[in-house]
């Protein structure tokens, strides 16, 4: 978005100087105040209520670029959320979801109630347009119209929030779902008021499993309780899905039920990493490297992390508290990424506890001979690992909850191998 283009058309339009006007639109932009909405702000600021710009542009959904700045669609509305922002100290309610002509969808932000429900089909005038999660949205404020129109626009999208878990994805707005609460907690957090009561845990269904929020608790999400989740909202969770259920969401206790999958989704690692991150995913492969950090560590007694030669990057200078990790390299031709064991796999591997662990290490005057002992059990071998992936500038890891050996059969692969290829065995 050119901030000077517009600055320069403003103050020429309102006398006034240029400098000052860029600097309100920044100010109002760094608030995702829609460029419209912020375009009127200044118009009132300095004293031109009125104005506007040139009669906004017909487009269909496919064409819509961040270059634009005001746009007419006719949509059919896919979905509608209801969610709270706080905004300059303010607490605003915003609507959000996802339109959609024959062309495409498009998300957006209402900042206020226009009264089209799913379903609806409609024109949407005086639009902006603003990026979101790299790609464009409409924001309808205080100058758009809402028409809805009469006949049917017709659209190969779904209609309704109405998902399964496995096809959340962050950025979800208006969903609905079934699920069985599979585990929660009550949290007490610094929430933007204050201390605030939550709820966490991790839901389910039949196609996987995902971790949730509760912002205002609500008594029907119990332990092993099913229930319908409508008009919750996905945010992404170390790189995976996380359902958000607010004060907007409505809560209803099932009669029957939900079944919950026992597995989880298995693909390979170049897959999973393209993906971004999985809460639950069962990922195969070759150790091929242990890597530092693992073995016999020292963790800070005050937010539990890794240290370094008895510094925290937090606390600074700390007792550290001894444990047992591994962080094993898998990889399976596709890609790799980082395994992290925690204390009980890492037992079960390096055969001991963390007694042991202390004890080879005073025998050797050396900590890393654990690391050792673990490499040389680990690396050149086949592992199934199941966990939550995360996927950041830094690499793909797995934070595993099982890690098991790969029963090989290598003669039954070769044989699919050339089968495969073609080629007689």
């Amino acid at each position: 978005m050119d901030v000077d283009k517009h600055a320069e058309e403003l103050a020429s339009a309102l006398g006034v100087d240029k400098q000052e006007v860029k600097e309100d639109l920044e100010n109002l932009l760094q608030y995702s105040v829609p460029i419209d909405e912020a375009k009127q702000s200044v118009r009132r600021k300095h004293g031109d209520g009125g104005g506007g710009d040139a009669t906004p542009e017909s487009l269909d959904v496919a064409d819509l670029t961040t270059e634009h700045d005001n746009v007419t669609v006719t949509v059919r509305v896919l979905t509608k959320g209801t969610r709270s922002i706080r905004y300059q100290g303010e607490d605003i309610t915003i609507r959000e979801g996802e339109f959609a002509d024959e062309t495409g969808t498009v998300s957006y932000t209402a900042w206020q109630e226009f009264g089209f429900e799913p379903g609806d089909t409609v024109t949407v005038g005086n639009a902006g347009v603003r990026e979101w999660e790299g790609s464009p949205e409409l924001n309808l404020g205080d100058s758009t119209s809402v028409a809805l129109e009469s006949e049917e626009l017709d659209v190969p999208y779904e209609i309704g929030g109405e998902r399964d878990l496995i096809d959340l994805e962050p950025g979800d707005r208006g969903r609905t779902v079934e699920v069985q609460v599979v585990e929660v907690e009550e949290r007490t957090i610094d929430g933007r008021d204050g201390e605030t009561e939550i709820l966490s845990g991790v839901i389910g269904d039949e196609t996987g499993r995902l971790p949730f929020t509760d912002w205002d608790p609500h008594p029907e999400i119990e332990t092993g309780e099913s229930v319908r989740l409508e008009d919750v909202y996905v945010r992404e969770y170390r790189g995976a899905p996380s359902v958000n259920v607010s004060e907007f969401s409505t809560v209803t206790a099932l009669d029957e039920a939900v079944s919950v999958t026992d597995s989880a989704p298995s693909m390979s690692i170049g897959e999973a990493v393209t993906g971004g991150g999985l809460f639950d995913v069962e990922l195969s492969g070759n150790v091929i490297e242990v890597r530092d950090g693992s073995g016999l560590i020292q963790r800070c007694p005050e937010c539990n992390r890794a240290i370094q030669n008895g510094e925290c990057r937090s606390h600074g200078e700390v007792d550290g508290e001894d444990d047992l990790r591994t962080k094993a390299i898998l990889d399976d031709g596709t890609g790799t990424c980082t395994v992290i064991l925690g204390r009980e796999l890492t037992e079960e591997i390096y055969g001991g506890d963390l007694d042991d662990a202390r004890e080879a290490a005073r025998e050797a005057m050396d900590r890393e001979v654990v690391a050792e002992t673990i490499a040389e059990a680990l690396v050149g071998d086949a592992y199934r690992a199941r966990g939550s992936l995360s996927v950041d500038e830094y690499g793909a890891n797995l934070n595993a909850d099982a890690f098991e050996p790969v029963d090989e059969k290598p003669e039954a692969e070769a044989r699919e191998l050339l089968a495969a290829l073609g080629v007689g065995a």
